[in-house]
């Protein structure tokens, strides 16, 4: 009974900590509220709620009440013995109301420890536990053993929806990432270099400035298939990539655009300066199956050789052929050189 000397409702906090779930708040902060529900609606001396950390072994200490520092950092520590009883709440997803136990200063108190259930296709997993504890003698009866297993299951709630909410973003972020960039390789794809290209032409053309675009071709990447096998290509076109990928300068994007072709879109005039970087830095990759590894580059400017998308990637394409007849490991350029 509280001590204004009226009879004690155990149910009256429950629309709080219902509340304070469906506002769909932080989770720390809506595990605070239901706990301190719990134990303001029970008459409890103390509570917590420990849950799993998919990253981290154990159980992690997430909401207290009625503990001071260095009773919530014990509680924490102790709670990774298999045989703590908010562990084997948790583990064994069973609940105990009636544990009597002693604290450390000797004094004894009784509690309880529920542990925090969500289904997942029809599959029980447990999420944690919550447990609260009063003092020796104490009953946990009926009543309060069903406002317990309430709040427990919306904190379970809670928790269950926060892993959702972070998995859903991070589905997001994946698939947004694969949108644009090329799977094997990890550069941009070619839908995100073709969108690239047409943003630092219009910088350019508004500031007056130039801009490179320069297309690689790895040198008999057909042979390489055939005598190697596709793993042996597909090797090949990721240590490329990593080739490209460290030898450019932050302003520049590099991005496979199909095949063995790779592009690289450079602001300034520098495109065929860094173009020799990146095959000199290929050409010292070790042999993949036996064959040396080696592109063929040709380079565009902005605007001395087009105008437009459609007409540098014309014209570095026709430089990339002139560049292949000239041999393996060869740049050939639309316009004379201007060292960056």
């Amino acid at each position: 009974m509280p001590s204004d000397g009226q009879p004690r409702d155990p149910r009256a906090h429950l629309a709080s900590a219902v509340a304070a779930v469906a506002s769909g708040s932080e989770l720390d902060s809506t595990l605070e509220t239901v706990l301190a529900a719990a134990v303001e609606g029970l008459g409890a001396m103390t509570g917590a709620i420990l849950v799993q950390d998919p990253e981290r072994p154990g159980l992690q200490l997430t909401a207290w009440q009625g503990l001071d520092g260095p009773a919530a950092t014990r509680l924490a520590a102790d709670a990774q013995d298999p045989a703590d009883p908010f562990a084997v709440a948790a583990a064994t997803r069973v609940a105990t109301y009636d544990r009597e136990a002693a604290m450390a200063d000797g004094t004894t108190f009784v509690g309880a420890y529920v542990p925090l259930i969500t289904a997942s296709n029809g599959v029980e997993v447990a999420l944690g536990s919550l447990g609260l504890g009063w003092p020796a003698p104490h009953d946990v009866g009926e009543t309060d053993r069903e406002v317990i297993d309430a709040m427990a299951a919306l904190a379970a709630i809670a928790l269950d929806r926060s892993r959702l909410s972070s998995v859903t973003a991070e589905r997001s972020e994946w698939f947004e990432r694969m949108a644009h960039t090329d799977p094997l390789t990890g550069l941009a794809n070619e839908r995100t270099v073709v969108r690239i290209l047409e943003l630092e032409l219009a910088r350019a053309a508004r500031q007056g400035s130039e801009l490179s675009l320069a297309l690689f071709d790895v040198d008999d990447f057909r042979s390489m298939n055939e005598d190697g096998g596709h793993g042996a290509g597909d090797d090949v076109l990721r240590r490329v990539a990593s080739v490209l990928a460290d030898s450019v300068r932050l302003v520049d994007t590099v991005g496979r655009i199909g095949g063995d072709e790779f592009v690289l879109v450079a602001p300034g005039s520098a495109g065929g300066t860094v173009a020799r970087r990146i095959i000199d830095g290929i050409a010292s990759l070790p042999p993949v199956a036996g064959r040396s590894v080696t592109v063929s580059a040709g380079v565009a400017r902005f605007p001395t050789d087009a105008s437009d998308a459609d007409g540098l990637i014309a014209a570095a394409t026709e430089a990339l052929d002139r560049a292949r007849g000239e041999g393996a490991g060869s740049v050939s350029e639309t316009a004379p050189m201007t060292e960056s």
